[in-house]
């Protein structure tokens, strides 16, 4: 299996995933695309794995390689029905170009903070053997308000009610961090343009804080992200043998 991984800032990679996949022997290729890499021919991956970053799903004048990954998406996910796992970013770019909705939240969601499966979360296998309510790292200020046309909603939390989602039979999408390493909050922190996200979603909280939160609950995050890993991994493979 070889995964092409499209990512949209340096320090926003796979992270726990990366080692998941090589345990998995799934070859990959990274482009990334904040750094003017272009997509490659499709041909000869068997997924997608798209990762967050600092961008905003509207900013295409911006950034207009934005136009090319929802194009990439509605080939792949809308025709092709391939499999693909969005993350943060890349889980609002899957809502977004194939019909679904994205906007500011509020205020930004950031911090450990916790999120539950829906009823159709608990009867689908990306979440077999993960608990709900489950903690995850949050840090986002712009959510999925309503999902693609078919998409199934399986987790939300209290500030955004599409923290994962399902399109088709392969392709879904998280808006939680479950690649967290134990670098990810320190390293985060110092992106400039996450500080002012930063400095409003965590209100009283410091840094320091956020840091100590992160490390106590992160073998319980990495157990769940690996869970959620094999689940995605075991559907993906069953998918070859069809």
């Amino acid at each position: 299996m070889k995964a092409l991984v499209l990512q949209h800032h340096p320090d926003e990679h796979p992270g726990m995933f990366s080692g998941f996949m090589d345990e998995a022997g799934v070859a990959r290729d990274t482009v990334e695309l904040n750094a003017g890499d272009t997509i490659p021919a499709l041909d000869g991956y068997d997924l997608i794995v798209s990762m967050g970053g600092p961008q905003n799903v509207w900013e295409t004048d911006k950034y207009p390689w934005l136009d090319a990954e929802k194009d990439l998406i509605r080939d792949w996910v809308g025709r092709r029905e391939k499999p693909f796992l969005g993350v943060c970013l890349g889980h609002q770019l899957l809502a977004d170009a194939l019909g679904g909705t994205c906007e500011r939240l509020p205020r930004p969601e950031i911090g450990i903070l916790g999120y539950h499966q829906t009823f159709a979360g608990t009867h689908d296998r990306l979440f077999d053997g993960v608990g709900s309510p489950a903690c995850c790292l949050q840090w986002h200020g712009v959510h999925v308000t309503d999902p693609p046309p078919g998409a199934q909603v399986l987790a939300s939390s209290s500030a955004c009610s599409v923290q994962a989602l399902r399109v088709g039979r392969w392709a879904y999408g998280l808006q939680f961090h479950a690649e967290t390493t134990a670098d990810t909050v320190r390293t985060w922190a110092s992106i400039p343009e996450y500080k002012a996200d930063l400095e409003a979603g965590l209100g009283d909280m410091t840094i320091a804080d956020f840091e100590s939160a992160a490390a106590a609950a992160l073998p319980a995050m990495n157990r769940d992200a690996q869970q959620i890993w094999e689940n995605f991994h075991g559907l993906i493979s069953e998918k070859e043998t069809y």
